[in-house]
């Protein structure tokens, strides 16, 4: 059995990017994320200590994606999967939605974006 948490929305001012504009100024990013974990425990027993506390998953995954200034989306949003894997062993799944709706494209669009799911290994 496998249940998700989602968080969507999570908007987040980084610097990632190939282009110098982009690392000096930044941009605005959205982060989706849904996480993948058997549920039943805390559906019963309505104790934080048995589910995954959706603030320190925020916090764990805007450290990932700030810490560090990426050229690439896919680096990135690989970045937040691995933290959120490592920091909650009930976890089993991730998937990750970064979306750049101000990328440096000559073209109109609504977004732009990459998405990642990462399981864990056994």
């Amino acid at each position: 059995m496998s249940d998700t948490i989602f968080i969507t929305g999570l908007v987040i001012h980084a610097r990632h990017g190939v282009m110098d504009h982009e690392t000096e100024v930044g941009q605005r990013f959205v982060i989706d994320l849904e996480l993948s974990a058997d549920l039943s425990e805390s559906s019963r027993t309505d104790r934080l200590a048995d589910t995954v506390s959706y603030s320190n998953v925020v916090a764990t995954a805007t450290a990932a994606f700030k810490d560090v200034n990426y050229k690439l989306l896919e680096r990135a949003a690989g970045a937040v999967a691995d933290a959120v894997l490592t920091a909650f062993p009930k976890i089993s799944a991730v998937k990750v939605t970064v979306h750049k709706p101000h990328a440096p494209i000559a073209a109109i669009f609504d977004d732009v974006g990459v998405i990642l799911t990462r399981t864990r290994k056994p």
